[in-house]
């Protein structure tokens, strides 16, 4: 699917004065939530969307800051207040049950949702969670220079002056050596990055990386405890989050050993093995929403 179409096929809600857009391939009180990473966008999951939707009804959404969505420069762009912005558009599709499909920082947002259902904070229920590559420990994550760069104190500097080069090199870098993308799935991905000049805000939404560190009791924890059927599908070449992220886990979450490696894959496993991941998926989620 071009990435034109994919605008086009979806739609915006409101949320306190900012447009949400989304993606929603029917209504349903039962959806595959497909959540996307930094810093990057729901378009991400488009080499799986059609076939998920075939079986499921799926909702795909870009956090407010990313994608198609708002990137208000003042906006405080924490992990609660972008769980809220997802709580209010579920809440306003009416969706009371969800199949979590997440990547990367969508990773962090699941962590305070299983941490918001043990506090009875949620409308709708979590019936089972894929997790794909994404860091869900603090002391495992490996940032690329770029991100480092964002996150210290000259990062406002860095992300405005970011050449579409250096971008395109840099997410490139955490992609497996055989399953590179084309330069047209790079420009797609600049283009989505670039969109209502999001380059000056990339250094707050990166924010959420020390969030890791200051609420990893409390994300960890609820990791530890969930009983939600639960799958991970990891591209084993990542460097920031592959292999050894898999080895942590096994020892944070021992019981958890329903594990997927794919070797030779990099970062973004549903973009560069699509039918891979969703032979894997399916075969986890048998329940037809």
């Amino acid at each position: 699917m071009k990435l034109k179409t994919w605008r086009e096929s979806g739609n915006y809600y409101n949320y306190k004065g900012f447009s949400i857009f989304y993606r929603l391939s029917q209504m349903s009180d039962e959806v595959v939530l497909c959540l996307h990473g930094f810093p990057t966008s729901s378009f991400d999951y488009h080499k799986i969307h059609h076939a998920l939707a075939e079986r499921f009804a799926v909702l795909s959404f870009d956090m407010i800051g990313y994608g198609f969505s708002a990137k208000p420069a003042n906006y405080d762009y924490t992990t609660f207040n972008q769980v809220d912005v997802l709580q209010s558009l579920l809440d306003y599709l009416k969706i009371r049950r969800v199949h979590i499909l997440a990547h990367d920082y969508g990773n962090t947002i699941t962590q305070e949702l299983l941490a918001r259902a043990e506090e009875n904070r949620l409308d709708f229920s979590i019936e089972t969670i894929c997790l794909l590559n994404g860091a869900l420990f603090p002391e495992t994550h490996r940032p690329i220079l770029a991100q480092k760069i964002l996150i210290s104190p000259i990062g406002f500097v860095f992300g405005r002056l970011i050449t579409d080069s250096k971008f395109k090199k840099s997410l490139a870098s955490i992609f497996g050596e055989q399953t590179q993308p084309s330069e047209d799935e790079l420009n797609d991905f600049t283009a989505v990055f670039k969109f209502n000049d999001g380059r000056r805000i990339a250094h707050r939404l990166i924010r959420y990386m020390r969030e890791r560190a200051v609420y990893r009791e409390r994300w960890v924890g609820a990791l530890q405890r969930t009983k939600v059927p639960f799958r991970f599908i990891n591209g084993s070449a990542d460097k920031v989050s592959g292999k050894h992220l898999v080895e942590r886990f096994r020892s944070v979450v021992p019981h958890q050993t329903n594990i997927i490696e794919l070797e030779g894959v990099g970062h973004f496993p549903h973009f560069e093995t699509p039918e891979r991941v969703l032979d894997e998926y399916l075969k986890f989620n048998t329940v037809k929403s």
